[in-house]
């Protein structure tokens, strides 16, 4: 599943983030990295923002970005 297929609540830790976008580099130089644990605080309504904690820093992703984000739940 990607960021923004995610529930809100809820705990993730990050799989895989896809390369072949050069949004993705800017993702990663944000800290979406293999293994880090990210928390989906709020997703906007109609297909807007995800709104996620990372690494103790609040980041809003728009949903394009986010789908570039695999993740799998934590339980």
């Amino acid at each position: 599943m990607t960021l923004s297929e995610t529930e809100t609540n809820k705990s993730y830790e990050i799989i895989s983030v896809n390369e072949r976008d050069k949004a993705a580099r800017r993702l990663m130089d944000m800290g979406f990295t293999n293994g880090c644990p990210v928390y989906v605080s709020a997703i906007a309504p109609f297909g807007g923002a995800v709104l996620i904690t990372l690494r103790g820093c609040s980041v809003a992703l728009r949903r394009d970005a986010a789908s570039l984000v695999t993740v799998k739940e934590c339980r």
